[in-house]
């Protein structure tokens, strides 16, 4: 079996970091669905976010732990079939379930690149890989709003720049309809999760697989 892509640093001197990150955020701005460019964007911008990110883990056990062990979300790590095996409501099924619903993989994260701290670069990975649990956990469905929906959670729980950027920049590129909805039936509850649910970096999901998803929800504060 082979191990998950490593995490490798490429060094970038002040300006050059500049550049790709105004280059970069605008080009996810315009085009969210570029997700090299929002990949970049999130890696050269993240930089205060992060040591905040890592101070959360930090505080909690299970968050140091995380830290310690290190683990990756890839297809070869987490056998689906045996998570489409478990019972209905579980975690892990409802996440298989949804990962077939939507055709999308856990390979489909990009390996962060341009994070010069070695822990800080790992947050920002298990950022990413964890970000389908996101949707699960909210119920949300991976189309533009959706998406738009966990971004703003997500940019709550992180102050990650890049999350705001897509929250915002995918607000706006959302239909009339579909805008005004999200703002007038969703946000008021997304911000109030945000807010007040377990920061989702300092759950262990891996575990959790055979939890009751509602459970898993209740213990988060997300019911």
């Amino acid at each position: 079996m082979a191990a998950p892509q490593p995490i490798q640093y490429i060094k970038l001197n002040s300006f050059q970091r500049n550049l790709m990150a105004a280059v970069s955020s605008i080009i996810a701005l315009k085009n969210p669905y570029r997700d090299d460019m929002v990949a970049v964007s999130g890696e050269t911008t993240a930089g205060n976010s992060l040591k905040m990110m890592h101070g959360k883990m930090l505080k909690d056990e299970t968050g140091r732990r995380i830290l310690t062990d290190q683990p990756r979300i890839t297809s070869e790590i987490i056998n689906m079939d045996k998570l489409q095996q478990l019972p209905e409501n579980t975690f892990g099924r409802k996440y298989a379930d949804m990962m077939n619903k939507y055709k999308i993989t856990p390979d489909s994260r990009k390996v962060v690149r341009f994070v010069e701290n070695p822990e800080h670069a790992y947050v920002l990975q298990r950022y990413r890989e964890t970000h389908d649990f996101c949707h699960l956990l909210l119920d949300q469905p991976t189309n533009l709003r959706g998406e738009v929906a966990v971004k703003y959670y997500e940019a709550i729980q992180t102050n990650l720049p890049m999350c705001w950027l897509a929250a915002i920049g995918g607000t706006i590129k959302l239909e009339q309809n579909r805008r005004v909805s999200l703002i007038r039936k969703d946000l008021g509850q997304i911000v109030r999760l945000a807010n007040d649910s377990t920061f989702f970096l300092n759950i262990y999901f891996e575990e959790r697989f055979e939890q009751d998803l509602d459970d898993l929800r209740r213990e988060m504060k997300l019911l």
